[in-house]
């Protein structure tokens, strides 16, 4: 890719999520994720209504007349995207592939911490972490994430969850917001995933393609492996072979489900053929 088509294609993004994150996700962000607490800000005069509570007496003693301190939300959060980059993601059946969907959400998501004064990181992992771009603040830090999404080539085609979850808690040492995305496609990451969740407000999105659920019946066909490059010869006419699949696919959605809500973490399941928009605002509300 051009450095021209890849401004392009960054500014298209832009576009299309910032005003997501402008008109619909930032007020939704800021409800879901709260600060560290409160800070003091300033006194004032007591207005009726006000919490007697919240009185300052020195003040009041001094002027002679009722004064209330005022406090605000610290925010000052710290959101962590962590994008699966490995071979089974280049892949999509309907008008887009997994990737984009990754990248379109995470641009979302981005945008929507940015508008809240909040600082944002990315790690590109496939079976290792292909790339860290420490949490920082800014429009031109949100717009170097969304280009790293659009045109970054991992070394690796594999998956391993637990490993990027482990650099994650490793390099991260205070409380942060981690978004994973991913097909979730892997198994054995549930007690790195126990730490993680202990420790830091973790959300698993599932990105995911219909035709991955089943395998149609087309007689004979060579099959490629996304993530191991290993093509096969599979007969798809075989009811036992299409069960087979099918008991798979479901064993690792299973995992994933069971894995995070242990660890209690949150889940959202995307389809690449659905508005992730709906998904996004409903899991916000829910958890708002």
């Amino acid at each position: 890719m051009d450095t021209k088509e890849l401004l392009k294609k960054v500014r298209k993004i832009e576009i299309k999520t910032r005003r997501l994150s402008d008109h619909i996700f930032g007020g939704e962000y800021h409800s879901t994720f709260k600060g560290r607490g409160m800070t003091f800000s300033e006194v004032r005069q007591y207005q009726f209504g006000d919490d007697v509570r919240s009185i300052d007496w020195n003040v009041t003693a001094r002027y002679n007349e009722p004064f209330v301190k005022v406090f605000e939300e610290e925010r000052e959060l710290t959101m962590m995207l962590m994008a699966d980059v490995s071979g089974s993601e280049l892949f999509g059946t309907s008008n887009q592939f997994k990737k984009e969907i990754i990248t379109e959400i995470s641009a979302t998501l981005a945008f929507s911490a940015m508008q809240n004064n909040d600082k944002v990181g990315l790690i590109l992992f496939s079976d290792e972490v292909e790339l860290f771009i420490p949490p920082k603040k800014g429009k031109s830090h949100v717009l170097r994430i969304i280009r790293e999404l659009l045109e970054f080539q991992p070394k690796s085609k594999k998956t391993d969850i637990s490993e990027a979850l482990k650099y994650m808690t490793n390099v991260l040492k205070k409380k942060a917001i981690v978004f994973v995305l991913s097909d979730f496609m892997a198994e054995d990451y549930e007690k790195t995933l126990k730490i993680t969740g202990n420790k830091h407000d973790v959300t698993g999105i599932r990105i995911y393609d219909e035709r991955e659920e089943t395998i149609p019946n087309l007689g004979m066909v060579q099959m490629q492996d996304a993530e191991t490059g290993r093509l096969q010869l599979v007969n798809t006419q075989s009811k036992k072979v299409r069960m087979a699949y099918g008991r798979y696919h479901r064993q690792r959605v299973d995992y994933f489900r069971e894995t995070f809500k242990k660890s209690g973490c949150g889940v959202l399941d995307c389809r690449v053929d659905e508005s992730y928009v709906k998904k996004l605002l409903g899991y916000f509300k829910r958890r708002g």
